[in-house]
């Protein structure tokens, strides 16, 4: 992995590389519409007035820095504006954006990405199971952060791995809240004096579930606001590449120790549940042009009810009935529609055998095939 300095226009991606510089000088310096996805942790513009200290007195390590301080809201709002903008050339017309923020700036940052053209798809809250206490107890503890799921535009087909979601979540459709503790033990970086090496570093678990839920092994995720490298992290396990841009040279550091340690899953451990939907389409007729079905074979319901009799275009003529898999099934059932590759099977050795092994099986070859 490597660092680079300067905001040159290139033509190639840098991939799995972090750049150092401004990020809109940078995100304007890379090929128009090259990004599959973008995961942006902006400033939050805390406005914080004084120190913060517990009820021992110690005082906490608050965002302070002077990356996170803008002289008026109409800076930070011109600020967003610019990046947005900036990150919207680079996305592909499918590509999409997830930022996160407190309620300091996400709602700002909500009405400019609206401003700026993006649709927006989801709100998602990441409700912390281990949130900082409230020291002062004049508000409520801060215990959530706020996402923005969006697209380029309207209408885009953006990636959505609803199966693999719904699998991370035993079997149940995932919500938009999303419990999830904050960086603590081994997972909080350190810097060389054993402070917290970056203020607001997120969980790894949180980028897992928005990469795989969003991208596909191969993708190219862009983090304008690369921080101590998490996105980077995640993506090289799940086999995504990445490009970071983070103008602080400490971060960057950490970042590169950080990603030069990870190491990537294997092939197989990269691949997640698809929908059906998703899944190569087959026309039954492959399965009698390549003699798994036989024209004049008889298949039978798996109830048991009916059979009908393969013929050599691909369809099926049972009881007068002519027609698809499909339309058969659902005639000789008197149903308004049917699943024919559920709903028909052949007898093997007496025993009976769905039809949509075949379909299976030629799915598994068309997966093993090189691009």
């Amino acid at each position: 992995m490597t660092t680079k300095t300067k905001a040159k226009s290139v033509k190639t991606l840098p991939l799995n590389t972090i750049l150092d510089g401004d990020c809109i000088e940078m995100m304007n310096s890379l090929p128009e519409a090259s990004v599959d996805l973008i995961f942006a942790d902006p400033p939050y513009n805390l406005q914080l007035k004084g120190d913060l200290h517990r009820p021992d007195n110690s005082q906490v390590d608050a965002v302070d820095d002077a990356w996170d301080q803008f002289a008026s809201f109409e800076a930070y709002d011109r600020f967003t504006r610019d990046w947005l903008k900036a990150a919207r050339r680079l996305l592909k017309p499918n590509g999409a954006i997830w930022v996160i923020g407190s309620y300091h700036n996400i709602f700002r940052v909500g009405a400019a990405l609206q401003n700026e053209g993006y649709w927006i798809l989801n709100d998602v809250i990441w409700r912390k199971s281990n949130p900082m206490p409230n020291f002062r107890g004049k508000r409520f503890t801060n215990a959530h952060e706020t996402m923005i799921w969006a697209s380029k535009e309207e209408g885009g087909k953006y990636t959505f791995n609803y199966e693999a979601l719904k699998a991370l979540n035993e079997g149940i459709q995932m919500r938009s809240d999303w419990v999830l503790p904050i960086c603590t033990g081994h997972e909080r970086l350190k810097d060389e004096n054993g402070d917290k090496a970056h203020p607001t570093q997120k969980p790894e678990s949180l980028l897992h579930r928005v990469l795989v839920g969003s991208t596909n092994p191969g993708d190219v995720i862009l983090d304008p606001f690369f921080g101590t490298g998490t996105t980077g992290a995640v993506a090289k396990m799940l086999g995504r590449n990445f490009i970071g841009i983070e103008r602080e040279a400490a971060y960057r550091k950490v970042a590169e120790k950080r990603i030069a340690n990870t190491r990537k899953f294997d092939r197989e451990a990269l691949q997640v549940s698809v929908s059906k939907r998703a899944e190569p389409r087959v026309p039954f007729g492959q399965l009698v042009e390549r003699g798994m079905l036989r024209p004049g074979e008889e298949l039978y319901s798996m109830n048991g009810r009916h059979k009908a009799k393969v013929r050599a275009d691909g369809t099926l003529i049972g009881d007068d009935v002519k027609g698809s898999i499909h339309q058969v099934g659902a005639a000789l059932e008197g149903a308004p529609s049917c699943n024919g590759w559920t709903y028909w099977c052949i007898k093997r050795e007496g025993k009976p055998v769905s039809i949509d092994i075949f379909r299976q099986q030629i799915r598994a070859e068309m997966a093993e095939r090189p691009n």
